[in-house]
């Protein structure tokens, strides 16, 4: 668990906002083998624009500047692993530990410290923002130390369940600190930080967090993050209703996608054939490592089956890219969100199989890249 403190700092104006000549995320960094950063960032509430660029940087400090007007980005930072191998010839693994900020127009952010415990100064939001990290720290501190001491027990060889069963106490802690929040959230329904602190909260206290939240904070500078997390909500719970009837037996929903080539492919126009639909992306490392073993099973059972990509969370250009460099020879329809499909099906990970019987019920679902999947497509097609 980050160490985030937060401090008074003068409001400062952003470079490249047009408003000034400071970057908006500065900072000074040690403890990092390389000398550069990478930072992913994006407008709050359109991960869709995500991006990530490198940062030089020169004794440990650094600079990033964003195009941004009017609204609020979220930045990760990230250590670039070094180049140069250890000592014993191995070569740095990369860390998926970031410090994360939320940076509004005017309110310029800079970070001090290691990538383990920072201290991050800012305008009225991270001043606001300390409030409520006070009173997590004790909590936070508590996982800190009992993180660091589960690790010690497992290098002395105590057995995972002993140290599962003492990690559960971080469920307390945790707990806690989204109380914390939760309160928060009541007593101010308008501040931007309200609508952070919502989005951070679990699944279970999401909505009445988000319920919670005054018309100003829905619609201000951090409208986009709150319209994006109620989507998820949405989306989570359309997911856990359809799963009631994706499930062997069931009919399998019929929908209408767009193909390759713009036309209207429709599932029921392969009623009386066995259908396998493959839920996946580009981004997806395992729906590709799958390409190889899928393209054997649908030569081997070419004209018993009719196989049908449905591509999810990429964009148009991708899709068909990907489509065309992995060769891949069955149909494809992409997943815009209007129907939903992947929602529709229940799809909680990538990828996902379902194999569908001529009578248009579904015989399997397989999530993630399995051999049984292609063990139950050989029984079924005998």
């Amino acid at each position: 668990m980050k160490k985030i403190l937060t401090l008074l700092a003068a409001p400062l104006l952003f470079g490249a906002c047009g408003l000034g000549e400071r970057p908006a995320v500065s900072g000074e960094l040690s403890g990092i083998e390389s000398d550069t950063l990478l930072a992913t960032y994006f407008p709050t509430g359109h991960r869709d624009m995500k991006k990530t660029d490198t940062i030089p940087m020169r004794n440990g400090k650094f600079e990033m500047r964003l195009d941004c007007d009017s609204a609020a980005y979220e930045v990760y930072l990230f250590a670039k692993p070094s180049s140069k191998p250890n000592k014993d010839g191995s070569i740095q693994a990369f860390s998926m530990r970031s410090i994360p900020l939320m940076v509004l127009p005017g309110q310029p952010v800079s970070v001090k410290g290691t990538m383990e415990s920072y201290l991050i100064k800012g305008g009225e939001f991270y001043d606001e923002l300390e409030q409520v990290n006070r009173q997590c720290m004790v909590y936070y501190s508590k996982i800190d130390s009992l993180s660091l001491h589960c690790v010690e027990l497992s290098k002395k060889g105590v057995p995972n369940d002993s140290i599962a069963q003492l990690y559960k106490q971080t469920e307390t802690w945790m707990q806690k600190t989204n109380d914390i929040k939760r309160d928060y959230i009541r007593q101010h329904p308008d501040s931007e930080v309200s609508v952070y602190m919502a989005s951070q909260l679990s699944p279970e206290m999401l909505a009445e967090a988000l319920d919670a939240l005054g018309e100003k904070a829905k619609n201000g500078l951090l409208g986009p993050l709150y319209r994006e997390r109620k989507a998820a909500w949405e989306r989570q719970q359309a997911i856990k209703k359809a799963a009631e009837n994706i499930q062997p037996g069931k009919e399998a929903p019929d929908f209408t996608l767009k193909d390759l080539e713009g036309k209207d492919f429709s599932l029921a126009s392969l009623r009386g054939k066995y259908v396998v639909l493959d839920f996946w992306g580009s981004w997806c490392g395992w729906c590709v490592k799958g390409f190889p073993d899928m393209k054997k099973a649908y030569e081997k059972h070419k004209g018993k089956v009719e196989f049908v990509g449905v591509d999810c969370n990429d964009t148009e250009e991708k899709w068909k890219k990907a489509v065309a460099e992995h060769e891949l020879p069955w149909i494809h329809v992409r997943n815009e969100g209007n129907p939903d499909v992947a929602a529709m099906y229940a799809v909680n990970g990538y990828p996902t199989k379902i194999i569908i019987a001529p009578d248009g019920k579904i015989a399997k679902v397989v999530i993630g890249e399995s051999p049984a999947f292609y063990k139950d497509l050989d029984d079924l097609l005998k």
